[in-house]
């Protein structure tokens, strides 16, 4: 199994990237694919999850208006589109797939994206470093 994140780049505020995670080992019918990113001398952060069994998406409250995840499963490929990029933005993404295909975390009240521990995540991509300048 091996999951390859790319895409990153420089980008000015206010603009767009699409990063692309992709899967090797299983199909994304099998497991949801979630990304996440850490800043400089933070934790990591969940951001949002497609999930395998219908391809449902989730989100984080402070991303879900300008980041959509989506997927091209002829290609085994799961997008993560970001735009109105910030500053706050810069950090290093990362694809993830948990060890079962369960769908998604959420918060049954609202709908929020809800991951589960980073080491409850076996199989990580590389990550990719985006940087938003000012």
């Amino acid at each position: 199994v091996q999951l390859q994140a790319s895409g990153g780049g420089l980008v000015q505020a206010g603009g767009s990237l699409r990063l692309s995670c992709t899967v090797f080992g299983f199909t994304l019918d099998n497991r949801s694919i979630n990304w996440f990113r850490q800043a400089p001398g933070k934790e990591r952060e969940g951001l949002g999850c497609i999930s395998n069994r219908d391809g449902t998406t989730r989100y984080r409250d402070f991303v879900k208006d300008r980041f959509t995840i989506s997927r091209d499963k002829s290609k085994n490929v799961v997008y993560l589109q970001m735009n109105r990029l910030q500053p706050e933005d810069t950090a290093v993404y990362f694809c993830a797939a948990p060890l079962a295909g369960t769908g998604c975390r959420y918060e049954s009240d609202t709908g929020t994206y809800y991951p589960s521990h980073i080491s409850e995540y076996p199989y990580w991509g590389q990550g990719t470093q985006v940087t938003v300048s000012s």
